[in-house]
């Protein structure tokens, strides 16, 4: 039981906003707050009470943003030492359970923030490098009992943890930070397996952790649309799309993104993967601009995996024109027959919406359009129930006449 004579700043909640929090949501926003009895900074340990005084949780503090208060335990009990390390230990043990650690395949995401427990805290395995990226200063601040409790977890599987926290930070609050390694040491000529595809990563100076694993299964489904195909991969990042498509005979594959820096670690992910030259090209330019000025008809399958539109709801509406404008685009000049992969991992816009969006350029367009599958994110990017916003990534596979 907590001791009522703790320290702890306390966060009454308005009588008609703790529904929420009781229906184990883990989200505080500053809106819902009555009163704050202390002075909390940044990064903090709040007791969550209820209008009438009934502790309703433990979280961490974050003023300044729309996210008040992150929730990691409902009730009275405040987390401890062991909570932490079962925490993880739960974590881990899911991602063995998926099959996800095998000779084929060593890369995954380890926690993903509110599905696994943990909200503000995100950790991308690859190879035995453990990538992680606070969203909060809190987490930021117990990053040392962190890395004993991934160390315990993981055993002779970790061999290094790198701290990615920066920008993430930066986002949430402006806290400044300095990546680096935390601990143990990163490992020579280090490539991750997803399966059985090698992958150069750069959590230095890539995106996110360095790759974006919540596409892994939906790589692998556009190497079965792939074999004996032209395709073209709009915002290819690193080439993750295209080296499923070459594995699987794919005629030629051009991978399209801004960044030359991307692209080279690309063209290194055909070379490790021991694919040819021949059948890629990179083209290295800007993708909004590429759709509106140039035709895709030479192209059998297409991949549309832009950056997120809109990261925030006050955003949604420009988004959704801009899913928009490059569907349409694609779908105008697609040819008949041709397979078009599209998503979106903009968390404000759901599967509903998007999938409106699509249909609206398809009319648009004037195409007759097949939806063959329905895409998300994989087990390992698991969604709460009591938290549906974690499910973010929405796609479809379709067949365009």
């Amino acid at each position: 039981m907590v001791d009522p004579r703790t320290n702890y700043a306390t966060i009454k909640i308005k009588p008609k906003r703790q529904v929420s929090i009781l229906r184990r949501h883990p989200w505080v926003f500053s809106g819902a707050i009555k009163s704050i009895e202390g002075t909390p900074k940044a990064g903090d340990w709040v007791c969550i009470r209820a209008n009438k005084g009934a502790i309703l949780g433990w979280g961490h503090y974050s003023p300044g943003t729309s996210i008040a208060i992150r929730i990691l335990t409902f009730g009275e009990d405040q987390p401890n030492k062991k909570w932490w390390f079962d925490k993880i230990d739960q974590a881990v043990r899911v991602r063995m359970d998926l099959g996800l650690f095998t000779e084929d395949n060593n890369t995954c995401r380890l926690v993903f923030a509110e599905g696994d427990g943990l909200p503000g805290l995100i950790a991308d395995f690859y190879a035995g490098v453990l990538v992680i990226q606070c969203h909060t200063l809190g987490m930021h601040n117990v990053r040392e009992m962190l890395c004993k409790a991934f160390a315990q977890a993981l055993g002779d599987n970790l061999k290094a943890i790198y701290d990615k926290s920066s920008k993430s930070l930066a986002k949430h609050g402006g806290i400044k930070s300095e990546d680096g390694l935390l601990w143990g040491k990163i490992p020579e000529n280090h490539y991750a397996l997803e399966h059985g595809n090698k992958f150069n990563i750069d959590w230095k100076k890539g995106q996110k952790t360095g790759f974006f694993i919540d596409q892994r299964e939906n790589r692998k489904l556009l190497g079965k649309y792939s074999k004996g195909k032209k395709v073209l991969n709009v915002f290819s990042y690193t080439g993750g799309f295209s080296i499923y498509a070459m594995k699987e005979g794919a005629q030629e594959v051009h991978s399209l993104d801004s960044s030359s820096r991307a692209l080279e670690v690309c063209e290194e992910n055909i070379e490790i993967n021991s694919l040819s030259n021949k059948q890629h090209k990179s083209i290295n330019t800007d993708a909004v601009q590429f759709l509106k000025d140039e035709l895709v008809g030479d192209y059998d399958v297409v991949i549309l995996d832009p950056p997120a539109f809109a990261k925030s709801a006050s955003a949604k509406h420009a988004a959704v024109q801009g899913y928009k404008r490059i569907n349409l685009r694609a779908l105008e000049s697609m040819k008949p027959g041709s397979i078009l992969f599209t998503f979106s991992c903009s968390q404000a816009v759901n599967d509903k919406l998007f999938t409106d969006t699509i249909i609206a350029a398809s009319i648009q367009a004037n195409r007759t359009v097949r939806i063959l599958q329905r895409l998300t994110q994989p087990a390992d990017h698991p969604v709460s129930a009591f938290h549906p916003e974690g499910q973010y990534l929405k796609g479809l596979v379709l067949r365009v006449d």
